[in-house]
């Protein structure tokens, strides 16, 4: 094979991957055909099987793609972090989602995982165990420390739940503007702030544990009276 063959492929498979994000981004997997990606691509249909495999071996891919980007961002998340007390840890992963995520809130990335979330395909579970668990695990170490508590306590569990809650609204286009009105330094200050004053309030708590199903507490009355 000439290097100039290679060279023509490499940018064959690069345009396919491009314009199958834009369209399955935009459209979903099951209303995009492998004809419309090549149309868009400026290749011959038979250049998916030759590259992908096939129509899912072709998302898989461009799945791939968005995992390997969104795992950047937890990188990122945890190298601001290194080093640092559990306050500016909660703050750099507040400040550093929003900064990498908000300006790709149109971009293909987030569009694909909303689908994804709509709809999802067996890529959902990949993403998942990708991305969102270790991102998770490594919050919630952290919302530990400020609890000073095990990770598997059920504070932590809430907290690191509404913190990430907020971060995704921040990037929700579906908000009105007022929502995420600001910069997204002022954005994440008060996400961080916000988030940390509440985590703070939960030291003062004790998890209670769970009730049985069908119990109810001793009702208070005042004592019998005797006959």
């Amino acid at each position: 094979m000439t290097q100039e063959r290679t060279r023509l492929e490499r940018e064959t498979r690069e345009r396919l991957l491009d314009e199958a994000a834009r369209l399955f981004a935009a459209r979903g997997f099951a209303r995009v055909t492998v004809r419309d990606i090549c149309h868009a691509a400026g290749a011959n249909v038979a250049a998916v099987n030759y590259h992908f495999h096939g129509k899912q071996g072709l998302y898989d891919a461009v799945v791939g793609v968005a995992i390997s980007r969104m795992q950047q961002t937890t990188e990122a998340i945890v190298d601001a972090g290194r080093g640092r007390a559990a306050d500016e840890q909660l703050t750099a992963f507040v400040r550093v989602f929003l900064e990498r995520v908000v300006p790709q809130r149109e971009g293909w990335i987030h569009q694909l995982m909303v689908r994804e979330l709509a709809d999802p395909t067996p890529a959902l579970k990949l993403v998942v165990r990708e991305v969102l668990e270790p991102r998770t695990r490594y919050l919630a170490g952290v919302v530990a420390r400020l609890l000073s508590c095990r990770v598997d306590d059920v504070r932590v569990q809430r907290a690191t739940m509404s913190v990430q809650w907020q971060c995704l609204a921040a990037i929700d286009t579906r908000l009105p503007d007022a929502a995420i009105a600001g910069d997204v330094a002022t954005v994440a200050a008060h996400i961080a702030t916000f988030s940390l004053g509440g985590i703070r309030s939960l030291t003062v708590m004790r998890p209670r544990p769970p009730r049985s199903r069908g119990t109810r507490p001793a009702r208070q009355g005042p004592p019998a009276r005797r006959p």
